[in-house]
């Protein structure tokens, strides 16, 4: 089935960066190898790509997008250098940073590097950044964005910088104590929401669990610390950055408590379904992509649990108080109640799957 997550239909950024083609300020290298951090699917790219265009995605239902249209996509963190490297920078200014490190880095000598960012996301800043570690840039604006280019790259770069930029993107402690990293879901703390859950997890959960849209690991950590009969844990996320600060904070996590517990960190787009079935089931499920609310993933989140768990299993779920899941939740369970309201979210309990 179609992913909920899947690109929106009209993405200004992607079609802006071809526009230097199209004027002809900008040519498409001899040799036609192009590199594409942080591509998305859409007409555009499909039009412009060539053999020779690698797409890097860490996004699960983007990249799995870009598969089904055919583009050749590669995991991120290669180090193959290309004359032209394009990016769409995320909105989060240090991952920004860290990503045109990473391009810079990916340009061979002489090459260049593009990006395009709509005027509301940060357009002004990110293009001041890219100015700073590469030099002066080339711009213009359309579609809402604004669209900039190195010159050849050479020695106008910043080498300082960029080895500072570099390692913004590097798994660090966050102010709770979590492994985590810029860009991630409530990146640099606790989330008000998954905290509230966590408070409410009652203790005789047990047997295998999984954990859906799980980020950096917090509720399976808090699952580990306060449910002594859980013996597995399933984490499934889909932002690939988010699997490593998951995978040490989950370590030690069993350190602290002195459990032999097993867990699995999963790249997965959860509205896919998931593969094996469970007791339990927990989430704090996204309910926005970008700046737009996307109730439907929630909704999808509730239909995965229902479809995954034992007939006697639990779904334990927060999310904001105003969004309309009860519905879906009568729908798939017999059994639903409100366990707690607070802070403008809500803790719900199901159980008793529904044939």
């Amino acid at each position: 089935m179609p992913s909920p997550f899947s690109p929106v239909a009209h993405d200004a950024a992607l079609e802006a960066i071809f526009v230097p083609f199209d004027t002809g300020e900008l040519a498409l290298p001899a040799d036609g190898r192009v590199l594409f951090l942080r591509a998305r699917d859409g007409f555009r790219l499909r039009e412009m790509a060539r053999k020779g265009w690698v797409c890097e995605q860490g996004f699960k239902p983007f990249a799995e997008a870009l598969t089904r249209s055919g583009l050749h996509v590669a995991p991120p963190g290669g180090n193959e250098l290309f004359p032209l490297v394009l990016v769409l920078p995320p909105r989060q200014r240090d991952e920004a940073r860290a990503l045109f490190a990473q391009a810079l880095q990916r340009a061979s000598e002489g090459g260049v590097v593009l990006a395009a960012v709509p005027n509301a996301e940060g357009a002004k800043s990110a293009e001041g950044d890219l100015a700073s570690l590469a030099g002066p840039l080339h711009t213009l604006s359309k579609h809402k964005c604004r669209v900039f280019w190195t010159q050849p790259l050479g020695a106008t770069m910043d080498r300082g910088l960029l080895d500072a930029w570099t390692v913004l993107d590097a798994p660090r402690l966050n102010d709770a104590g979590y492994v985590s990293r810029p860009g991630l879901f409530a990146w640099d703390r606790v989330d008000t929401a998954s905290a509230l859950l966590a408070e409410h997890l009652p203790a005789d959960l047990a047997g295998r669990v999984a954990d859906l849209g799980a980020g950096y690991g917090y509720l399976s950590a808090q699952l580990i610390a306060r449910c002594p009969a859980v013996s597995s844990v399933d984490l499934y996320e889909a932002e690939a950055r988010a699997l490593e600060p998951a995978r040490q904070n989950l370590e030690r996590a069993l350190s602290d408590s002195g459990r032999d517990v097993a867990f699995e960190v999963h790249w997965h787009d959860v509205t896919q379904g998931l593969p094996k079935r469970y007791d339990v089931v927990v989430s704090n499920p996204p309910f926005h992509q970008g700046r737009a609310d996307l109730p439907e993933l929630g909704r999808a989140f509730i239909d995965t649990a229902a479809d995954a768990l034992l007939p006697h299993g639990r779904f334990w779920l927060v999310a904001n108080r105003h969004l309309p899941y009860e519905a879906t939740l009568a729908s798939r369970f017999n059994e639903v109640r409100a366990v707690v309201m607070q802070d403008g979210f809500k803790v719900i309990e199901a159980r008793g799957v529904r044939a």
